[in-house]
This record gives C-alpha cells, structure tokens and sequence, in this order.
C-alpha cells in the first residue's frame, strides 16, 4: 500500500480525535466528509488501529485486522472502539479526552510465516491463532518494549491466552504485518 503522507496522516488524528469528541458529547457516530477525503488513498479498505494513550500510558486500542471500510470509517470506528470499548478500560471521560494522544497504525496485508527468521521486530507486527484463540501486537509493542524476536512471540502467545512456547506448535499459526504508524505527539499535533 502506498504511504500516507504527512498531510493525510495529520488529516486521519484529527478525524480520530473528533470522532471520540462527538461520541463523547453527543452519543452519536461521526460521518466522513466525502469532500475532505477524497484522495484515493482514502478509499483503499486496509486494516487499522487507534491507540489511545494517557501520560504515556496506554489507555485504548482497537482496530481491525482486515480492511473493512474505507480508511476515514475505519478510523472513526476503531477511534470510537479505542476510547469507549476497549474492555481492559472504562469508558474515556470528558475531563480526559485533553490528556489524551491518539497513534494511528495503518496495516499492510496479512502474510502467513513459513520461518520466524523471516520476521523483523519493529517492521513486523505478529498475529498468533490457534483453535479459537488468537492475539495480535502491533510492531511498535515490541520496540516500546525492547522485546526481541523470542519475546515478542511469547507475549503474543500469552495475549491469544496460550502458553508462552504455543508458537513452537504444528498446530499454531503465525502471520505478521506492518504498518504505517504516526501519532499526534509525534506530529506536533
């Protein structure tokens, strides 16, 4: 997929941040203006995340693996989903949402793993699925985190709610991404 460029990622924060504004006041989901992101960039359906965070700590994520919709109602929804329905948190409050910074990961398409040797942490985000259970970090978990490769795998083992070593498994599928990732702190915004 080809890049977003600084105007449009500054166009997809604000976008982030005014849909959890209008949800926070009003109840309500926001609508795309169509004149605002006509690019065609802004029409390709590609997974996306938006991650909240709060004094450096994180506070909301919630996204799609797989594209959807467009890229503006993707970002509405998981923005959305990020502040209000991410269950490890309550709802984002009013006297929060001043002290919050938004980041945006938008994902490339999904490719199955033949060898971990093929993953590179902090290029590659990890999805590990099996049975019924699956769990996904984004690229940037490991590099906040000074995790390696071994670590990596066993912490998204451990948020599939499997054991640590369930990578090693026949059984276990391993795929991986990346992603364009910009946030509002980063841009000044």
């Amino acid at each position: 997929m080809k890049e977003l460029n600084k105007e449009q990622q500054i166009k997809l924060l604000r976008l982030a941040r005014k849909a959890i504004y209008v949800y926070l006041k009003e109840k309500k989901s926001l609508e795309v203006d169509r004149d605002e992101f006509s690019e065609d960039i802004f029409s390709i359906k590609c997974g996306a995340f938006v991650t909240i965070h709060k004094a450096g700590m994180l506070r909301g994520c919630m996204g799609y693996i797989k594209g959807l919709e467009s890229i503006p109602e993707t970002i509405i929804n998981t923005a959305r989903s990020s502040a209000f329905e991410d269950p490890r948190f309550p709802n984002l409050t009013e006297e929060e949402f001043n002290s919050i910074d938004i980041e945006i990961s938008i994902l490339s398409p999904i490719e199955e793993i033949r060898s971990i040797s093929s993953i590179v942490v902090g290029r590659d985000g990890l999805i590990i699925s099996q049975g019924n259970r699956s769990g996904l970090l984004l690229p940037q978990v490991a590099t906040e985190n000074n995790w390696g490769l071994l670590t990596f795998l066993e912490n998204t083992c451990y948020k599939a709610g499997l054991n640590k070593d369930a990578w090693k498994s026949s059984d276990t599928n391993i795929e991986k991404f990346s992603a364009q990732v910009f946030g509002e702190k980063e841009l000044g915004l």
